[in-house]
This record gives C-alpha cells, sequence and structure tokens, in this order.
C-alpha cells in the first residue's frame, strides 16, 4: 500500500511561482508512473504532468511553464509551477501508478489571483 501527501499550496498572485510537494510512504521505483492532476470547481479532474524514469509528459496548457521531477532516493516528486494563471487554480493531486494500480493523495489547493 501507497500513501501520497501533498505539500506546498497556497494562494499566490498571477506571474507568481509555487513549487508542490508529494511524499511518498514506502519506496518508489523508476518504472512507476508519477503525476500531477487538478481539478477545478466544476470540472474533471485532468493530467498536467507525468514522469516516468526521466520521461516527463505535460498538458499543453502548462506546457513551458511547469516542471515536474522526482528523487526516487527520497521517495519525493515535484511539480514547479512558474508564471501562474488564475485559471490554474484547482486542487492538484498527487499519483503513482504501478501495477495498473493508481494511488491518489489528498489533495492541495492553489488558488491564483488576477
Amino acid at each position: 500500500q501507497v500513501q501520497l501527501v501533498e505539500s506546498g499550496g497556497g494562494l499566490v498572485q498571477a506571474g507568481g511561482s509555487l513549487r508542490l510537494s508529494c511524499a511518498a510512504s514506502g519506496n518508489i521505483f523508476a518504472f512507476d508512473v508519477m503525476g500531477w492532476y487538478r481539478q477545478a470547481p466544476g470540472k474533471q479532474r485532468e493530467v498536467v504532468a507525468t514522469i516516468m524514469r526521466d520521461r516527463t509528459t505535460y498538458a499543453d496548457s502548462v506546457k513551458g511553464r511547469f516542471t515536474i521531477s522526482r528523487d526516487n532516493a527520497k521517495n519525493m516528486v515535484y511539480l514547479q509551477m512558474n508564471s501562474l494563471k488564475p485559471e490554474d487554480t484547482a486542487v492538484y493531486y498527487c499519483n503513482l501508478r504501478r501495477d495498473w494500480v493508481d494511488y491518489w493523495g489528498q489533495g492541495t489547493q492553489v488558488t491564483v489571483s488576477s
């Protein structure tokens, strides 16, 4: 069983930056797909970024602004968010996919004011 705990959310002005962290209980492995998802009020949860080994993917809406990274030795995954926009406001969730099973954190709120 894997448990994920996010931190780093908060309130920031448009154009600002935040760094989200996700701590995993137990070991994470290079072949685990780690990701960040977000869900805005009234909208479906959407993928923001994923990383497996050193391969990353990003939603078009965040390319060039967000960077996902991981530290397997520390069982941590990060999301550096720059040039934040009001439309980035959402609850951000950390995800781990292993053997086709999804694990989720409880989410952290990110609010970007205009």
